[in-house]
């Protein structure tokens, strides 16, 4: 008889946030996550940066608003965690739905960087974890900082493994390739919601090389959903969601221009029958040709060594050589320490 596997139910939020209010936007995506988890949703995805709305106003440097328009965005932020975060992992174990939303990110050291960051909450309301997107785009660039490499993971959930990127990282292919190489089955892809981005043409690539559903949630940004203070440094976004199947087909969608919130009943049969067809992590590779390396260690600005025996870059470069495979015995960590701190030859007896 073989395997069978469940039907579950994915959903993609197109709305238009509060734009920037943090308050109000969190209680406004409350009340969506309520509405998707009456639809029977096992995951719901929001747009990229939706709490408290994309930093489109960037595109426009040279204007005399934009200094105040980013000392908002700023103090509109999301720590992590938070009492915003606390809000929306209820919501999430309330609906019984896993979610994926996109947050501008508020760094809880310094306070003065902003990421543009996707949280993984599960139903039973816990912060799996959250992905910063390593590399703005154009003008982003003049807010967004960049994130590391320990956030490209995947979470295993019961409908399957569930990984997620923002924008462009789809463009960038091995952000992709990387969450492809460790199972990937289910993917929130999070946008601005703007049609002009490629949105469409990327997530739908990005489904038939991964042979994995594509949840493409776009914000939504109409002309009333903007604030008078900021018209003229904010363009429309037409959300443009939908959810793509592993072939790369779309299942439902495009929403354009309204608020609404998308389903499609997905199974992982049709991911395995497309692995199968063409599995970029499997039989369809060549490692013996290409070799791909992820630094997963998170990006350190200092370090802080309180007299330890070894300097920090000497377990760091320790920590590359076993996680490369050129350190796998006790020799060979001996050889390494030496070539890295001549001085323990002489705590073991020499050369």
């Amino acid at each position: 008889m073989g395997d069978e596997f469940k039907d579950f139910t994915l959903a993609a939020v197109q709305a238009a946030p509060v734009y920037l209010d943090r308050e109000a936007s969190i209680d406004k995506a409350c009340r969506l996550i309520d509405q998707a988890g009456e639809k029977g949703s096992d995951l719901a995805v929001f747009g990229e940066t939706w709490v408290p709305g994309y930093a489109a106003f960037a595109e426009r440097p040279g204007n005399q608003k934009m200094g105040p328009t980013l000392l908002k965005f700023v103090l509109n932020g999301v720590e992590v965690p938070s009492p915003a975060t606390d809000a929306l992992c209820r919501a999430a174990r309330r609906a019984g739905t896993d979610i994926v939303i996109g947050v501008a990110e508020r760094d809880s050291t310094t306070g003065g960087s902003i990421y543009a960051t996707l949280l993984f909450i599960s139903r039973e309301g816990q912060l799996l974890g959250k992905h910063r997107k390593l590399k703005p785009t154009f003008y982003e660039r003049a807010v967004w900082g960049e994130g590391d490499g320990s956030t490209l993971r995947l979470y295993e959930r019961p409908y399957g493994r569930l990984g997620g990127l923002n924008c462009w990282e789809h463009q960038m292919v091995l952000p992709g390739y990387a969450l492809i190489a460790q199972g990937l089955q289910v993917h929130a892809g999070a946008w601005p919601g703007g049609t002009y981005t490629r949105q469409e043409v990327l997530s739908r690539a990005f489904a038939m090389q991964a042979a994995a559903y594509v949840v493409m949630s776009g914000g939504l940004l109409r002309e009333q959903d903007i604030p008078d203070d900021v018209k003229e440094l904010v363009r429309p976004m037409n959300g443009h969601s939908g959810i793509i199947g592993p072939d790369g087909e779309m299942l439902a969608g495009p929403l354009l221009d309204e608020e609404g919130i998308l389903t499609v009943q997905a199974n992982l049969g049709r991911v395995m029958l497309q692995k199968m067809i063409a599995d970029h992590a499997g039989h369809y590779t060549r490692p013996d040709v290409f070799q791909f390396r992820v630094n997963t260690r998170p990006k350190q600005v200092a370090s802080f060594d309180a007299g330890e025996t070894f300097p920090a870059e000497v377990k760091a470069r320790l920590a590359e050589g076993i996680d490369s495979g050129q350190i796998h015995d006790a020799a060979g960590l001996r050889g390494a320490l030496i070539d890295v701190a001549p001085e323990f030859a002489a705590l073991t007896g020499g050369e």
